[in-house]
């Protein structure tokens, strides 16, 4: 259509009051050339059918154009008058009445400006219609749909059919809304379920169903007959304001009829697809706003509320480029930019929704929601000051925001920082106490702690609310285990396993808690049988151990693995007597010492939260293991004494016991609980301790006091321990940088270059190598600064390993740990550190183990035994560094060696009468600092410098009472684990 022909239907359709149409016409003028009259043209245009955002938008267009533009300033006025923000009207009327003093040019205008200004100034606004408007309005003009303002003399709409009206930034409003969750771009309703949180590092955002998507409902209309025009009109008004009320049934009739007569009619495919959407019928709500677009390739709305559907089902990679080409119709978008970003934030595209999210809240500054996101983004990607300023705006958009302080509490409880989450989520619950959201994290926060008593408050608080939220269930039933209420924990493991499931997070959940409720029995069974026949490793099945670390499906474990015997069982046979646990002198003086030695192994590194409960189980492990070795070395020193026959046959008993006996792959459960008896009969005599059974001692209180923790000896999983079950710790995921380990990826990463560079060759995920050798490709090894330039240098998955040197062979290599580079399917990479334990390996690690033990045992039991002075003992502590360095490098555990192993060096040096004083060092991960030392004597040279000079004699702690006479059955054990909270 030529431009003269466009201007005279322009002035047609206006006289025949067919705005919608009208904006059309003028949206091609406007893309030809950028007229501030025509921007005006436009603003007025919306202004009659109340898209009062649009009008705004022009208007600050036209005026970026011409600031002198009188008729802007006028319909800006309007509109945000309309929007009941009277202050902001008045302060635009009176910026234009100050231009046009000077700038005359229309007469006209300037009078029109000077009585809307003396009104203002006089009239105070009233409330209508959910927003302020001005009374002369309240009763003239309805919306019915955005193409067209009806006088509502003219209509015999009801009360709640006159209330469909556009509000600011066009969510509709209503006396029950219906929304768009910006938590899933999914469509839901305002009174809906609170969404879930997963629980793991790369942590979900919480949100408040309420806390919504703005729907614009700019809508465009095909060439129908003017006779019509009005019966539909008013009859897409009904189905709208049925939508609104959430009569979803009834809209979608009144589509249907629509559609009938006029099958391709926009506004009533979108109409329809919302009421279908709202319905979770994402299939059938796609499938019409599919049509709208095949029946109007220009109708934005129908790519940006298709985008939220297919969100809603997890088609990220499509949602987003429906977002995308949603933004084409309206490229300064601010709601289409902050929908994008949350869905680029679910697709763990973190750069990506920084990049939308940070644009959104340039042009809406008073978006909080967009401002919470991007603080949980720019977490994702390791920019955590940043996080903090973003998540901090949101509050102070709105104190009362709920989703901005429990995502406010997720970062700080993510770094660790306990006090600040707890302060934020009391924030929360000011606000609304009935957040069931705020008490399952309180609650994950005071687990987290080792608090599990208060933690179970906490969730049933959350659960009187929600009483089929799967976290909190399982998580309070995990603690109930811990604290040895085994019958309530049964009862909240059977519920979770009874529920009903919507995701595979929660499949996940659902999984682990058949594996928690056997381990609760098992432990139930031996409440009040000696701590010693407590043996996870000897008496569980290595299938059950093996599915239970991996998470996967149980249905194999339920035909193929005995099952323990219920709780009625236990307390039949006596195992499950209650017994009340009393607080002895003893006892006390071991549970104090056990919380000053145990705080010791505390990382003071951001992600790592301060245990109580970890605390005291490493310092009783760490006694008990002084008490025990102290009994070993003194029977070696008797035996060196008694002349070398004995001793060499005390050596080759040692080595034994590391060849075989109860941590072997190959001993059956029975075999093994009895082996574990002869040990405690070691222990007793002080004969024959192996390394094995020191670090058995840690493993064995690591396991009973975490529960929700699958710690077990790797080589005692089943038949699939000969295909090398591994360690995983990734420092990035996807783009996601996780919080403990990632501020190790430049040093693994320098590591992995060294280690191509020298090799010339990685491995491939099948294990077979990539020649590297190449001058061009070692060039770019050389100048690569992530993992990325990596990938592109091999051009696929590999790993590298480090390597440790051997003592208990000479010249003899060991692999270390394999640092992984692996393509995600989504978006960027895995970057981790793997330790495959393969029975080979096993094999030379335990070798080196033994050898490293008996040199420890070596240097003490000869001339400094028994010595105070720390220099005597150099070589001491150095031999219990280089034991400490293979089991780091070892990592024999499905989880929990860190902990095991720096409990154990406590141990050792409480043995040999040296305490250690000092905390670990801000930053420092000892097992990282052993994992990245390619020798025994390179971590020695990392650690000594901070560790040593902490260091003081101490033989106080031999007056401790013995910790296995004193906590003797299962029952004290746990008891002494929990009584801090009593």
């Amino acid at each position: 259509m030529a431009p003269a022909s466009e201007r005279l239907e322009l002035a047609k359709l206006c006289s025949a009051r067919n705005w919608s149409k009208a904006i059309r016409i003028l949206d091609s003028l406007l893309a030809q050339s950028s007229s501030v009259q025509d921007i005006c043209n436009r603003a007025f245009c919306y202004s009659q059918l109340e898209l009062h955002k649009h009008v705004i938008k022009d208007c600050d267009r036209a005026l970026q154009l011409d600031p002198n533009a009188l008729q802007a300033y006028i319909l800006k006025g309007n509109a945000l008058s309309a929007l009941g923000r009277k202050e902001d009207a008045l302060l635009v009327w009176e910026q234009g009445y100050g231009n046009a003093v000077h700038e005359s040019t229309d007469l006209k205008q300037l009078l029109e400006l000077e009585e809307l200004l003396a009104i203002a100034k006089q009239s105070k606004p009233v409330v209508c219609e959910d927003h302020a408007v001005d009374a002369s309005t309240c009763d003239t003009k309805v919306v019915v749909s955005e193409n067209h303002v009806l006088d509502s003399s003219t209509t015999n709409m009801s009360t709640t059919e006159k209330k469909v009206v556009v509000y600011e930034d066009h969510v509709l409003e209503s006396s029950s809304m219906t929304t768009l969750t910006s938590e899933t771009g999914s469509f839901s309703q305002s009174k809906s379920e609170n969404m879930h949180e997963k629980p793991n590092h790369t942590t979900e955002p919480c949100s408040r169903s309420n806390e919504t998507i703005k729907i614009n409902r700019k809508v465009f209309v095909t060439g129908l007959p003017k006779t019509k025009s009005i019966s539909l009109d008013f009859r897409l008004s009904r189905g709208i304001a049925q939508v609104n009320e959430g009569n979803y049934d009834q809209a979608i009739s009144i589509f249907d009829q629509i559609l009938r007569e006029n099958p391709t009619y926009p506004e009533a495919l979108i109409g329809r697809g919302t009421a279908y959407a709202f319905q979770r019928e994402l299939d059938a709500a796609i499938a019409d706003f599919t049509k709208a677009i095949q029946s109007n390739p220009s109708a934005g709305e129908a790519w940006k509320r298709r985008g939220q559907a297919r969100a809603a089902m997890g088609e990220f990679a499509e949602a987003i480029k429906d977002l995308t080409k949603a933004l084409e119709f309206e490229p300064d978008s601010s709601d289409i930019l902050h929908e994008r970003g949350i869905v680029n934030f679910k697709f763990k595209d973190f750069d990506a929704a920084v990049a939308d999210l940070s644009a959104c809240v340039k042009r809406d500054k008073k978006n909080k929601s967009a401002y919470t996101y991007l603080g949980l983004a720019l977490s994702a990607i390791g920019e955590y000051h940043k996080a903090e300023e973003a998540h901090l705006k949101s509050i102070q958009l709105d104190q009362n925001f709920i989703d901005g302080w429990a995502h406010l509490a997720q970062f700080y409880q993510d770094l660790a920082n306990s006090e600040k989450a707890l302060h934020c989520l009391e924030k929360v619950l000011l606000v609304d106490e009935r957040f069931a959201k705020a008490y399952h994290l309180r609650g994950l926060l005071y687990h987290g702690m080792g608090q599990h008593r208060i933690a179970i408050k906490e969730l049933s608080l959350g659960l009187s609310i929600e009483s089929t939220n799967i976290e909190c269930l399982y998580l309070r039933a995990s603690c109930y285990h811990a604290v040895g209420e085994y019958g309530d924990a049964v009862k909240d493991y059977d519920a979770v396993l009874d529920l009903e499931l919507d995701s595979v997070d929660k499949f996940v959940l659902q999984c682990l808690a058949f594996y928690q409720k056997e381990i609760a029995l098992y432990t139930a069974s031996k409440a009040n049988s000696e701590f010693c026949w407590f043996d996870i490793d000897g008496d569980i099945d290595p299938l059950f151990k093996e599915y239970w670390c991996k998470r996967l499906h149980p249905k194999c474990v339920c035909e193929r693995v005995f099952r323990q015997p219920p709780l009625r069982e236990s307390l039949k046979k006596g195992r499950l007597k209650k017994q009340e646990f009393v607080v002895t002198k003893h006892r006390q003086t071991l549970m104090r010492a056990a919380d000053f030695i145990g705080q010791k192994i505390q990382y003071n590194c951001p992600g790592f939260l301060p245990n109580r409960r970890q605390y005291r189980m490493a310092g009783f492990a760490a006694i008990e293991i002084a008490q025990k070795v102290a009994k070993t070395w003194r029977f070696l020193r008797n035996a060196n004494k008694n002349g070398k026959k004995v001793r060499k046959r005390e050596k080759l008993s040692m080595l034994s016991q590391n060849r075989g006996g109860s941590c072997t792959s190959t001993s059956s459960s029975s075999e093994t609980s009895t082996l574990y008896g002869l040990n405690e009969d070691r222990y007793t005599s002080g004969r024959s301790l192996s390394w094995h059974d020191i670090y058995s001692i840690a493993v064995k209180w690591r396991q009973i006091s975490e529960p929700c923790d699958p710690v077990v000896w790797v080589n005692k999983l089943s038949e699939e321990f000969n295909s090398g079950f591994g360690s995983h710790t990734p420092m990035l995921l996807g783009q996601a940088k996780v919080v403990r380990y990632f501020p190790n990826y430049q040093r693994t990463l320098d590591i992995a270059k060294t280690i191509m560079r020298v090799t010339k060759y990685v491995n491939n995920a099948e294990d077979h190598t990539v020649d590297l050798s190449d001058a061009g490709k070692l060039q770019k090894i050389i100048h690569a600064g992530s993992c990325s330039d990596l990938y592109d240098v091999v051009g696929e998955n590999f790993w590298v390993a480090t390597t440790c040197d051997g003592t208990a062979f000479k010249g003899k290599y060991l692999e270390g740990t394999r640092i992984t580079v692996q393509k995600m399917d989504k978006i960027g990479f895995d970057f981790a550190i793997r330790t495959p334990c393969t029975p080979s390996r096993w094999e030379e690690y335990s070798a080196e183990m033994t050898v490293a033990w008996e040199a420890l045992c070596n240097a003490y039991c000869g001339e400094v035994y028994g010595s105070n002075d720390l220099s005597m003992l150099e070589n001491v502590r150095d031999a219990i560094l280089r034991m400490t360095y293979y089991w780091y490098n070892f990592m024999p555990l499905s989880r929990g060696s860190a902990a095991v192993g720096y409990t154990v060096l406590l141990g050792l040096f409480l043995a040999a009468n040296m305490e250690v004083t000092g905390n670990i060092p801000r930053g420092i991960q000892v097992d990282w600092e052993a994992i990245m030392s390619s020798s025994p004597d390179a971590f020695l040279d990392a650690v000594k410098p901070w560790l040593y000079p902490s260091v003081r004699i101490n033989t106080g702690w031999k007056d401790y009472p013995d910790v296995t006479s004193t906590f003797t059955t299962t029952g004290s054990v746990v008891a002494a684990l929990s009584s801090y909270e009593v």
